[in-house]
């Protein structure tokens, strides 16, 4: 909530892109183009000397000590992109892309043999195991009210295909459908936020999201390592 009344917009303590306190005031807090061709900054001790990315520890970490979480280079997250996200689903945290699995287990209902790197085998649960559920009905939900049959143009068509997928709604493909239409969302555009090098501070902000294709690859674009929040809301 800090972030609301306090008017953060990025992920530290405040709402500029320049250090507010002591000896430090006035240096950038990351990695990113600050103007047209400034991709380093002027002279002096604003000159980060990075025209391209930065080592990890040159600006200064977050309030939970996390560094580079905005500029450097952008994040992968796991989020299959769609526009409408933040509508079709609860506006807290809202997440596209689950598919539930469970273990596999033999005959006698333990957990069965591991695979040949010692990892537990999953599989996709079905729908019987889903019945009676509400956070879910089946297992893959990347089309989650999202190119189904019921919510298409082609629902009143006896012959239409009732399969569901997001080529129904977003005409995906390689070349050109009837229409002339074509689109880069499908059910392997992946969302990565945080800005990089390269970037804006408008792509600096947490809420910013772009997207790419799962298997594509640029070099403002990378990984981090994340774990599940401990603690209280307060942070202590």
């Amino acid at each position: 909530m800090k972030g609301v009344y306090e008017r953060r917009i990025y992920p530290w303590n405040g709402h500029h892109t320049r250090n507010p306190y002591g000896n430090d005031r006035g240096k950038m807090m990351a990695n990113f183009v600050r103007g047209a061709g400034d991709m380093m900054g002027v002279s002096g001790a604003l000159n980060d000397n990075a025209d391209i990315t930065a080592p990890v520890l040159s600006y200064w970490p977050n309030d939970y000590g996390l560094y580079c979480m905005a500029g450097n280079v952008s994040e992968w997250v796991l989020d299959v992109f769609r526009a409408m996200t933040y509508d079709d689903f609860d506006e807290f945290r809202p997440f596209r892309g689950n598919i539930f699995q469970t273990v596999v287990t033999d005959e006698e209902g333990n957990v069965a043999e591991k695979d040949s790197l010692g990892r537990i085998k999953y599989r996709d649960v079905t729908e019987e195991e889903a019945f009676g559920r509400r956070n879910y009905k089946k297992a893959n939900n990347v089309n989650y009210l999202d190119g189904d049959f019921e919510s298409s143009i082609e629902y009143k068509d006896d012959d239409a295909d009732k399969g569901e997928g997001s080529n129904r709604m977003y005409n995906e493909g390689k070349g050109k459908d009837s229409n002339g239409m074509l689109s880069l969302t499908n059910d392997h555009a992946r969302v990565y936020k945080g800005g990089s090098w390269k970037d804006r501070a408008y792509w600096l902000a947490p809420g910013s999201r772009r997207y790419l294709q799962e298997d594509g690859a640029q070099d403002d674009l990378g990984f981090r390592c994340a774990m599940t929040r401990v603690g209280s809301p307060e942070g202590f």
